[in-house]
């Protein structure tokens, strides 16, 4: 039916199919009225079962399909199939006031079994109403052709009952102390209508107040455009107030979802999931720093005003929560608007971290501090994802350091084995030490960008010894019990290396040991987990390659200082990697390989520590080159195009790092080939070298990448395996 609606603009009214339209105009009213009879008919027919059969409601799957394709359908023949709908609403409506009237503030449980039945029927049938509802308003059109035809005030009449059903359902939640709770599929489908106003309505927030301008001192009025008439035709014809009183309800109605449902992680994650896209509006999140609600949650944000931030399954929700709040408090005017300050906001949690630093090693690893550590670094973890600059950033900085740092490295050597505890703190540090947007830039006289490697050296180093040394869990996920942990703590180094915020070379002037360290646990458990495991798993690969590659990158002297079986243990990885499916990781081996075939190039001959340790290295495997320069360039000839641009970069320092393995490749690959092909290849590779300088110039570069494309499409066309 969808689908022969949406051919209609299509049909040509001077063609033979003229009664057509017309009779798609009576079918498909008589197809709705069915479809919504035969929905709220369900919902008695479903409870009548006892289990015996499914809730179509349930069905997230199907239901989300029918819901997709009723707009197209219903807008159709929208007058009629609004005044459908609201025949329906309105009965279901009075007589479920009818009976909260008698409930009062009890719970549908304690009534009596008719009447509980009553309820639960009812409720069935609003949910069902209510979807509808929320994918007919979702479908509204703000396209010149469909714009201005009076579709608006259908949607108000639509809006207006749900925003009536959702007001009585917070009044009696509210009434009751989150006694009088209404059906928890109603209340998702009141989300899912939520959802689709705000995509619809809630973008022109700002634009509806803004219909004048001043110019010269003197004030203009600007002649509102046609959306926002319509815009303000709609509220209008609701009835309920202008777009704030709206606005409020909603929010109200997530900060009662998020007091008195903790336990239901579905609607505590899509309230958050609301809560996140108005915020991430430009005129909304305006328009949310006047709400009192708001203000009320920015000022209240801990488990004992809002429960569901203490439920163990809601762990990650704080995160989004905290993120939300801070992203509103840190926006243009937040902390005025919402009467909050930053550092009034971190009170209750820069305290709860002063109570659990107060504690020693046993209190610290009991049970009773398991929750709040949790608890502590998910939100802390969340304020961090907000701070976009260096002004904020520091902020949070300057309240967590000095005192309260030394709380992380005793957490990691304390709860090591627990993942729960584990996990919430290496993804705070994983996102403390991020330098993104550059807001980790300190002053140049100051040692913060040195105190926090060391904080985060300090973090990785107590996890890594410990972890490094328990036994292999024999069941179970070793993923998640075991690798993830790891995966976490060199995804921190990578980001404390690479951050730009630290000068290293003053570790090693000073006899700090902070980079050593860290360098050394990373490398061992990048190296202790089994080269297949690793590949098994795509963010652990990730992490392990992402570490190698820049401690090629920036720590080459380290690495090449390493034992030969240790050195030869990385390249061994690379050259696995090198020939991975994912692009991301075959891309960071390539530039391994690139970073130490420059570095031979620039340096061999030179009387460095570094080089004779490489030429050790050399004389142990001195097919390192060869074999490497045989693995690319087979990459280009035979292997999926997607790895093509990665395996590039390092052929041209690898070829001057060591011309002879080049040569052998070349002599190597003619021999495979017939008379004609050897001497069309050979063509080709001298196409390949010509004008090419024996320099690692960005321009050599770019010249040498263009001429492998073109080498790789001549000889593929002749080449025989």
């Amino acid at each position: 039916w969808g689908r022969l609606v949406a051919a209609v603009p299509y049909v040509r009214p001077d063609s033979g199919a003229k009664g057509h339209v017309q009779a798609l105009e009576n079918h498909v009213l008589n197809v709705i009225e069915c479809y919504v009879e035969s929905m709220l008919g369900s919902v008695e027919t479903v409870l009548r079962s006892d289990g015996a059969l499914e809730d179509p409601l349930e069905d997230d799957g199907s239901l989300m399909e029918q819901m997709d394709r009723l707009p197209t359908i219903c807008r159709f023949q929208y007058n009629s199939v609004a005044t459908i709908i609201l025949a329906k609403f309105d009965p279901l409506m009075e007589k479920y006031r009818e009976l909260m009237s008698h409930l009062m503030t009890s719970s549908t449980e304690s009534a009596p079994p008719n009447v509980a039945q009553q309820v639960n029927i009812l409720e069935g049938q609003l949910t069902w109403l209510t979807y509808v509802c929320g994918a007919i308003v979702g479908g509204h059109s703000w396209s010149s052709s469909r714009i201005g035809n009076g579709e608006e005030t259908l949607d108000a009449s639509l809006s207006k009952r749900v925003l009536q059903l959702a007001q009585g359902m917070d009044f009696r939640l509210t009434n009751s102390n989150g006694v009088g709770k209404a059906d928890v599929k109603l209340e998702m489908a009141m989300l899912y209508y939520f959802q689709n106003f705000r995509r619809v309505y809630m973008f022109m927030w700002e634009s509806s107040n803004s219909d004048s301008m001043s110019m010269g001192g003197m004030k203009l009025e600007s002649v509102p455009s046609t959306k926002q008439k319509v815009y303000q035709n709609m509220f209008e014809n609701m009835g309920l107030g202008d777009h704030t009183v709206v606005a409020n309800l909603i929010v109200t109605k997530i900060g009662k979802n998020l007091k008195f449902w903790p336990d239901e992680h579905e609607i505590v994650s899509k309230t958050l999931d609301l809560l996140t896209d108005m915020a991430g509006g430009y005129s909304s999140s305006k328009l949310l720093l006047t709400l009192d609600t708001v203000k009320y949650l920015a000022s209240h944000h801990t488990h004992e005003e809002f429960p569901f931030l203490n439920v163990l399954s809601n762990a990650r929700k704080r995160t989004t929560f905290h993120a939300i709040l801070v992203r509103l408090l840190l926006s243009p005017n937040g902390q005025e608007k919402l009467g909050v300050t930053f550092d009034q906001f971190m009170e209750p949690i820069i305290e709860t971290m002063a109570q659990l630093g107060a504690l020693d090693a046993t209190q610290l690893r009991s049970e009773a501090a398991r929750m709040p550590l949790i608890g502590v670094f998910r939100d802390l973890r969340g304020v961090t994802m907000s701070l976009h600059n260096r002004r904020s950033y520091g902020m949070l900085f300057d309240m967590l350091e000095p005192r309260h740092m030394p709380l992380l490295s005793r957490v990691a050597d304390s709860w090591f084995d627990q993942p729960d505890v584990m996990i919430s703190l290496l993804r705070f540090v994983q996102e403390f030490c991020h330098n993104k947007a550059n807001r980790v830039n300190f002053d140049q006289s100051s040692p913060n960008g040195i105190l926090l490697f060391r904080a985060t050296s300090d973090v990785v180093c107590a996890f890594g010894r410990r972890a490094l040394n328990a036994t292999a869990p024999t069941s179970g996920d070793i993923y998640k019990s075991k690798y993830k942990g790891m995966s976490l703590a060199l995804s921190i180094i990578n980001s404390a290396l690479g951050g730009n915020y630290v000068c290293f070379g003053v570790f090693a002037l000073y006899n700090d040991p902070a980079l050593e360290n860290a360098l050394d646990i990373s490398l061992k458990m990048a190296l202790g987990i089994p080269l297949e495991h690793v590949v098994a798993y795509p963010k652990l690969s990730s992490s392990v390659f992402g570490f190698i590659e820049i401690i090629f990158r920036n720590h080459i002297k380290t690495t090449l200082a390493l034992d030969t079986s240790v050195f030869m243990q990385l390249m061994n990885a690379v050259h696995e990697g090198l020939q991975s499916s994912d692009a991301q990781i075959s891309s960071m081996c390539a530039n391994s390989i690139d970073h130490l075939a420059t570095f031979y190039y620039e340096n061999s001959g030179k009387d460095k520590p570094e080089v004779h340790n490489f030429n050790k290295h050399l004389a142990a495997q001195p097919d390192l080159f060869s074999s490497l320069t045989a693995t690319l360039f087979n990459l280009l000839l035979f292997g999926p195009p997607q790895n093509h641009w990665a395996v590039m970069r390092p052929m041209l320092s690898l070829m001057l790092a060591s011309e002879s393995s080049f040569t052998a490749y070349k002599d190597h690959l003619m021999s495979t080939q017939d008379s004609t092909n050897q001497a069309l290849l050979n063509e080709s590779f001298n196409k390949l070298l010509s004008d090419v300088n024996r320099s690692l110039e960005s321009s050599n570069r770019d010249r040498f990448t263009q001429k492998l494309t073109a080498f790789r499409v001549s000889t593929r066309g002749f080449l025989t395996l």
